[in-house]
């Protein structure tokens, strides 16, 4: 195994060892700053973090545990089976703004599933530099998914072996491999102001990482190497020293990684007087010490008078200098070895996590200000001024911490925020799913929502579009992050309130306030009449402002939030906690914000559910209710409206008269909602009354393509036109635009009739359409379709085609009669996947057709 043997968890068996190995090798394959294994769990539809290799745990808390329904590139790998490739922040944002919001640094990501098919065991990932192109990590993202195929074949193998590959705990958290071998960590030279040169040790050749010939024995050369933020400290201190004036101090100074280096210097007089002292030409002598754990950089770095401390990939203090200690009012035996949010608890504040892992996934030092609490007095507010100056500087195996005093700062963190009552980290945007959500930390106090909890929503709400989305939302995104376990939504309606959305109350407790006026004295009615929030610390609380209202608990906390768009009122939130609890003012102030944007997804949701009322009784009317029954041809059709975003779309399909033959015909408009559905119903009715009056396909496309471009609705369709003669089972097609359709011969053989077709309708009027002649025989089986059907986004819809035609072909049908299998059976066969998927993105159309004997 390649973990340190310090790692925070024990493992628990095989299946933790493949993980960390996965992990660790991933890491190491891909130049990673950090990976992991996300494993399925017991709970459905959820992924827990197994392994987190290189980072904190904790800092890292709110990626714990992910939906696979939910926008993040974890959850696409998982549920689509496709590897994922973020090479940079920019691209993140683009295609994952709620994973950027929460992740906002410049770093670039894999992820690759591990297992493939209907039931995949996880993803494996990596978190890496930032590169301007995908094609930079092509390489090794292919090394990265030979990781991933080997701990497939070993989830394999402990699965056949009755063991359950499945992970239901808090991750482990190990220390990958250390990117560079250890060096000398102390080095001298001399110089010689006469000769402007300098001389170095072996060591200090070895600390630079610069061979012996090809040293810099220029000074200023020699200041850039060891210093390239800072060369002109070094050169003013080396110059004082030639003339008898050397610092009182060691120089702190920055590497070429940012990482801490400390130079002492001497003159000639005082290094004369040392005795053991490296003897050197040139007036000036001097160490360079590359700070850590060792106990000869200890004993130098101690001497410095800022706070310095190191801390390692998984959050743990490495080293501290006194001063260090002192500035954080701990000894330093108790930093060493601890988490720094554990010894140090003040420092658990949202805004400090934030940028810790900032420092840990982005090359950039990252500079911020922290409020100390007085001495001896944890709790209360801290005093004005007293506050500390933290910057911290990324290295490839840890992070180095200078602090200092911060003058002149005034404590605008509200009483109730202040450091004390952040002792925990915020639980993620999945916390509170499942019965071991973190909802506080150990001292029982609930930890302050994320500053950027706003930003979250507002990108989660443009995704959602219904009422109960939104409420989905709302639990998903604001209930975790403030520690909450119930929450209610209500919307007004003829000046009633009525309940969209309600989680974690008694059943049966709310039915009562169904239906309320905004005449009752209710906290639910009282703050959307005077739009103003109401929050109460306890029941108490609560009963003493409202004596008599039903009581859902003994204890608790809860806040009324009034939903209120562009002034109009929507309704009421409810959130409920299980623990007595104060609300701070920037609580108050982000929920109240939070409830302004509920509200204004609310309206949103409303308005849409209108208009998809209206269209959706426009499809309905438009769709036929029953196919003509002819007694050669039996036909079976199916849609199924798309379930996210405007649900009703353009999708049609129609069984026409056409002479003494049949037109099968489907088609699709572009787009959704009203226009798309009052399109089709356009261009159905014209593709009817020209099969009507039995005209041939080419002409049918050509005169609806005419048509829809003098109608110029904005929006353009693809058809599939089909004349079938039932009595010689020859068929004429035309296509514009439109999927292939799929034949299903008598003995089984399926495949895709790649007929030539013309562009979609409403572009060219200039457009022609080929017709294609072919035979349909006694118990064959056609399939037209509309893209929903095979489209999966991010795939190709030529796979998709594909495995309609295998699945085609396995249902059978009227001809073969494998199992006695009807035509309806087969159209709900090749349907079933789509009716059961929770976000279909577009609405489907079906329709199948097959020729019965003349007998």
């Amino acid at each position: 195994m390649t973990g340190s043997a310090e790692d925070t968890h024990p493992t628990p068996g095989r299946l933790a060892a493949l993980l960390i190995d996965a992990s660790t090798e991933a890491v190491s394959a891909t130049g990673g700053h950090a990976g992991g294994v996300y494993l399925r769990c017991r709970t459905p539809g959820l992924l827990r973090l197994a392994v987190l290799a290189g980072l904190p745990g904790p800092l890292f808390r709110p990626w714990w545990r992910l939906h696979v329904d939910r926008p993040f590139p974890v959850a696409d790998a998982y549920r689509l089976g496709v590897q994922v490739v973020l090479p940079n922040a920019t691209e993140t944002m683009r295609r994952y703004p709620q994973f950027a919001a929460g992740l906002p640094f410049q770093f670039g990501s894999l992820y690759i599933p591990v297992g493939a098919g209907a039931a995949p065991f996880g993803v494996l990932t990596v978190l890496r530099p930032s590169v301007a192109d995908a094609a930079e990590v092509l390489g090794v993202r292919d090394r990265m998914a030979r990781v991933a195929q080997d701990l497939e074949t070993a989830l394999r193998g402990l699965e056949n072996g009755a063991e359950t590959v499945a992970w239901d705990d808090d991750p482990l958290c190990v220390r990958p491999a250390a990117t560079r071998p250890p060096v000398e960590r102390l080095g001298r030279f001399a110089w010689d102001p006469a000769t402007e040169t300098v001389t170095a040790d072996e060591a200090l050749h070895l600390l630079l990482g610069v061979p012996p010939d090809g040293f810099p024995g220029a000074v200023e050369a020699f200041a850039r190497t060891v210093a390239p933020s800072d060369p002109h400290l070094l050169l003013a201190a080396l110059r004082g020293a030639s003339v008898g004036r050397p610092p009182h101090l060691p120089l702190y100074l920055r590497g070429p990684e940012g990482a801490l280096r400390l130079v002492d210097l001497w003159s000639a007089e005082e290094a004369a007087d040392l005795s053991g002292m490296w003897t050197g030409a040139g007036p000036v002598k001097g160490i360079v010490l590359d700070p850590g754990p060792a106990a000869v950089a200890d004993a130098a770095a101690d001497l410095l008078p800022d706070g310095v401390f190191c801390l390692d990939r998984a959050g743990l203090v490495v080293y501290a200098n006194p001063r260090a200690a002192h500035l954080l009012r701990r000894e330093r035996i108790e930093l060493l070895g601890r988490p720094l949010w554990e010894t140090v608890p003040w420092i658990g504040r949202p805004d400090v996590e934030d940028h810790l892992r900032g420092a840990l996934l982005a090359p950039e030092p990252v500079h911020f200000h922290v409020p100390r609490p007085p001495a001896n007095a944890p709790g209360p507010r801290p005093s004005e001024g007293d506050w500390l100056s933290f910057a911290v500087h990324p290295g490839p195996d840890r992070l180095t911490c200078v602090i200092r005093p911060a003058a002149g700062m005034r404590d605008t963190t509200p009483a109730d925020l202040a450091p004390g009552h952040a002792t925990g980290l915020s639980p993620g945007p999945d916390a509170g799913t499942g019965t071991d959500a973190g909802t506080g930390t150990a001292s029982g106090l609930v930890p302050p929502a994320p500053l950027y909890r706003p930003i979250v929503l507002a990108i989660a709400l443009t995704e959602a579009v219904t009422a109960r989305q939104v409420s989905a939302v709302v639990m998903r995104e604001v209930l975790p992050a403030f520690g909450g376990r119930r929450l209610a939504i209500y919307l007004l309606q003829d000046r009633h309130l009525y309940l969209a959305w309600e989680s974690g109350f008694p059943q049966g407790f709310l039915t009562p306030f169904e239906g309320v006026g905004l005449d009752v004295r209710l906290p639910g009615v009282e703050t959307l009449t005077t739009g103003r929030p109401l929050f109460f610390d306890s029941m108490q609380q609560l009963t003493d402002a409202y004596p008599g209202i039903p009581l859902d608990a003994t204890e608790g906390a809860r806040a009324f939030l009034p939903l209120i768009a562009s002034g109009r009122p929507v309704g009421s939130c409810i959130l409920g906690f299980d623990r007595p609890r104060s609300f701070s003012t920037e609580e108050r102030t982000v929920l109240t914000a939070l409830a302004g944007l509920i509200a204004h997804a609310m309206e949103k949701a409303q308005r849409y559910e209108t208009e998809a009322a209206l269209a959706r009784g426009l499809q309905q009317a438009l769709l036929p209710r029953r196919l003509p029954v002819h007694p050669r041809v039996e036909t079976v059709g199916r849609y199924l409206p798309g379930t996210q975003g405007m649900d009703i779309g353009g999708d049609w399909y129609d069984v026409v008269e056409a002479g003494d033959g049949l037109a099968l015909v489907i088609g699709d408009v572009q787009g959704h909602g009203v226009q798309a559905a009052a399109t089709m119903g356009q261009v159905r009715s014209v593709v009817r009354a020209f099969a009507l009056g039995d005209r041939p396909p080419d002409e049918v496309m050509s005169a609806t393509n005419h048509l829809l471009i003098d109608l110029d609705p904005g929006l353009f369709a693809s058809c599939c036109y089909l004349r079938l003669d039932p009595a010689t089972g020859l068929a004429q097609v035309a296509r514009a635009g439109h999927p292939p359709p799929l034949l299903r011969h008598p003995d089984g053989r399926t495949q895709v009739l790649d007929l030539p077709g013309g562009v979609v309708l409403g572009v060219d009027p200039r457009a022609r359409y080929p017709v294609t002649e072919l035979r349909m025989e006694p118990g064959a089986v056609l399939a037209l379709y509309t893209d929903g059907l095979v489209e999966v986004p991010g795939g190709d819809i030529d796979d998709g085609i594909g495995a309609l035609r295998v699945a085609l072909a396995k249902a059978g049908g009227p001809g073969a009669r494998p199992g006695g299998r009807s035509l309806a059976a087969v159209a709900d066969r090749l349907t079933v996947a789509a009716r059961h998927a929770v976000d279909r993105p577009d609405d489907i159309a079906l329709l199948l057709a097959t020729r019965r004997d003349a007998r």
